[in-house]
């Protein structure tokens, strides 16, 4: 868990302190002399921060601008985050309070009262989403022909259709579990839903069942679809049709239970606890132990317990007494339980429901050069000619993929050296690593970070497919994550070498490159180069080097020069100097870089903070932070990269990487922020890519003192600007 210590300072007589003012007037004060910027009250809780980013989400499923399937699909995301914000932010804090930890949250919170809040919040999350896709969304599907059936509501000859798929694919699949003396109380995996049951035998003797619905199945069950009515562009629509697993369970009980009268039955979801600890000191083999503990999971304890209004209490008292749930834990809700799930109606094809397909293009330094394997130099040669900028998903990922692959089969490369962290099922990137071994013969190291959440079991699997053709692997630094995106390739040329590297902001994933925002880069700069090759050093071998030439590697120099290039920017604003930031980043949680904001606000300076999810700070706050503005957008893709805009006086500085502002990034992580340094590109960065946000006016937020987000809109002379938008249509324009 991510905690800070809160410094105690004595006040003077001149200082306010936190017992003079209320938050009201800490708001509405017009200066406030001697602010402590340790004072809680400045800060916002990263937990309830991150359930705001979540109701920002739930706007989305709410906007009628939005597509209807893409409406549906915000939903699903707002439940896949809430699970994982149960298993690790909820899970993390109840194991502090179950520990007596008594750390305070940077807003001065004990760990039992962010629990308190963060489940009153949380509940809130859940009953308005479960609420929205029951009273709007189902209708709404309805209307356009997706409809969600309830088995009553089934026509017979829909019956006979489900009523063969339970007999033939479901009931050989379900395994019902008894629970009485001589059958302990079923082990309930994570995430999992379950019909607990009641029934009769024929001694008028009840008992207690659970059956578990199998997520091997589609949970939205398809019933054979039919035409619709002509529509007046000449097409005729299909009607799709669905009722839920549960549901059809439900309806065949007697089945699994012969002889014996269903008395009552109802589903239940649990969510367990997966915000486990690697005790990597002591670990001989970290491959071993994290194969361990991923199976541990499964076993951590209940954090959240989902059930609906009807669920009797005689039911609900043994599922309490048996899974150990607090009744904090356990959350009451309309069916279906769990959102997630509903990713699986995103994916009918009903493309006049959805977002217009958009496919990217190849940016136009590398679009006319010829394929690796029958030109591998066309790549190096065009990097050579000038750095190359990609943004990410208007930019094809095709690029990085055609990079190594020329990589691999190039016979004057000496070796390939890449970090991996979230590379998905079937990565090319993977593949193209594989071939460069085991067909080309080349030199290969892949650090492949094991400790990756929820991604243990993809990169444990690449790691050992990987060793096992001959590549150099390594599983990560003790004590720290490897969360750098680089790409090294070292080739012969002439009598000396050149390192070329790709840099970025996201992983190699040639999935989520289409569906995050991203940035990056390829250069062949001597001093990346030789930056990078120090990195790799540290990462495979042992290395203290402290001084990097370009580069800022955390948790190295990382922090200290962010820092220095925000008191620069202090500086020139005393100096009469117009002075500018523009941070672009998915998280703002470290106090100490807060703090150096709410300074530079404090001294003048101008401060655009582009925060997409968690942000702690509090804009607008006269005499702290009246010059912080603080935006968050959400709109069709993730925004995930990281840019940093510094005026400089003029002498305009950028750096993109990895890394946000919280303590994991800059104290505990291995992070790459790298410089933008071809003016052209500057500009484009500046004008171009973080004016195009500032200027979002419709999918844009701006952040209250008071944590709220408040949605902005274009006033009645304004035209609206979305700006994902405007870099869907403007995508070929500065790539020349």
């Amino acid at each position: 868990m991510d905690s800070d210590t809160v410094e105690i300072i004595e006040p003077s007589e001149e200082m306010v302190t936190t017992e003079q003012i209320d938050e009201e007037e800490l708001v509405s004060a017009p200066k406030m002399i001697g602010v402590d910027l340790h004072d809680p009250e400045l800060y916002i809780n990263r937990e309830l921060s991150m359930l705001q980013f979540q109701r920002r989400v739930f706007e989305e499923a709410m906007d009628p601008s939005n597509p209807l399937l893409e409406r549906v699909k915000f939903l699903a995301i707002v439940g896949s985050n809430m699970d994982e914000f149960f298993m690790v932010r909820v899970g993390g804090l109840k194991m502090q309070v179950d520990a007596g930890v008594v750390d305070f949250s940077i807003d001065g919170l004990t760990p039992a009262e962010q629990l308190a809040a963060v489940r009153k919040s949380a509940y809130e999350v859940l009953k308005n989403a479960n609420n929205y896709w029951n009273e709007e969304l189902i209708p709404l599907l309805n209307e356009d022909g997706i409809h969600i059936l309830k088995y009553h509501e089934l026509t017979e000859k829909q019956i006979d259709y489900v009523q063969s798929y339970f007999d033939e694919v479901v009931f050989p699949v379900l395994t019902p579990l008894a629970f009485d003396p001589g059958h302990p109380f079923p082990y309930i995996s994570n995430l999992s839903l379950s019909l607990a049951v009641f029934i009769k035998d024929q001694s008028e003797h009840e008992h207690f069942a659970r059956v578990k619905v199998p997520t091997s199945l589609p949970r939205f069950v398809p019933i054979k679809r039919s035409s619709g009515s002509v529509r007046r562009d000449g097409t005729v629509p299909h009607h799709h049709y669905f009722v839920m697993l549960e549901e059809l369970i439900l309806q065949n009980l007697s089945s699994l239970f012969p002889g014996m009268e269903i008395v009552e039955a109802y589903p239940f979801r649990v969510t367990r606890n997966a915000d486990f600890i690697i005790q990597e000191l002591e670990a001989d083999d970290l491959l071993e132990t994290m194969e361990e503990s991923v199976k541990g999971r499964r076993f951590g304890t209940v954090v959240c317990l989902t059930i609906n209004h009807e669920m009797s209490k005689r039911i609900r008292r043994i599922l309490v007494k048996n899974l150990i749930v607090e009744s904090n834990d356990i959350y009451t809700l309309q069916n279906p339980l769990g959102l997630s799930s509903l990713f699986e109606l995103y994916h009918i094809e009903r493309y006049d429901l959805k977002f217009i397909p958009y496919v990217p293009p190849v940016v136009s330094q590398l679009s006319n050069i010829e394929a690796a394997e029958i030109n591998p130099d066309g790549i190096f040669s065009a990097i050579r000619r000038e750095n190359v900028i990609l943004h990410h998903p208007y930019d094809s990922f095709s690029p990085v993929i055609e990079f190594l692959k020329a990589a691999a089969s190039d016979p004057d490369v000496l070796a390939i050296k890449q970090t991996l962290y979230r590379v998905g099922q079937n990565s090319p990137v993977v593949q193209t690593l594989l071939e460069a071994r085991r067909d080309y013969g080349k030199q290969v190291a892949v650090l492949v970070e094991l400790k990756a959440r929820f991604d243990e079991e993809s990169n444990i699997g690449w790691a050992k497919v990987l060793e096992s053709e001959g590549v150099h692997v390594i599983y990560g630094l003790v004590g720290l994550k490897t969360h750098s995106k680089i790409a090294l390739v070292i080739r012969r040329e002439g009598e000396g070498i050149r390192r070329y590297l790709h840099l970025g902001t996201g992983n190699y994933n040639s999935v989520t490159a289409h569906l995050y925002e991203d940035m990056g880069m390829f250069t062949c700069d001597d001093d990346i180069g030789a930056d990078a090759t120090d990195l790799f050093n540290f990462l495979t071998g042992y290395s203290s080097k402290k001084e990097y030439r370009k580069l800022w590697i955390a948790p190295v120099n990382l922090r200290s020069k962010m820092e220095s290039c925000i008191r620069r920017e202090i500086e020139h604003c005393l100096n009469g100097n117009p002075a500018h930031l523009i941070f672009k980043m998915n998280s703002l949680v470290d106090k100490p870089m807060i703090k150096l904001l709410y300074e530079a606000s404090q001294m003048g300076v101008k401060i655009d903070l582009l925060v997409r999810g968690i942000c702690c700070m509090r804009p607008g706050l006269p005499g702290v932070s009246e010059n912080i503005r603080i935006i968050s957008i959400v709109g069709r893709y993730l925004e995930h990269s990281r840019i940093y805009y510094f005026l400089n006086g003029g002498e305009e500085e950028i750096y993109m990487g990895s890394a946000d502002l919280m303590p994991r990034n800059l104290n505990r992580r291995v992070e790459v922020i790298f410089p933008v340094e071809n003016p052209r590109h500057v500009r484009y960065l500046r004008d171009e890519v973080l004016e195009t946000y500032l200027q979002d006016n419709v999918k844009a937020r701006i952040m209250k003192p008071d944590g709220n987000y408040e949605r902005l809109s274009p006033g009645i002379d304004q035209i609206g600007t979305i700006s994902q938008d405007a870099f869907l249509n403007l995508r070929n324009k500065y790539h020349k």
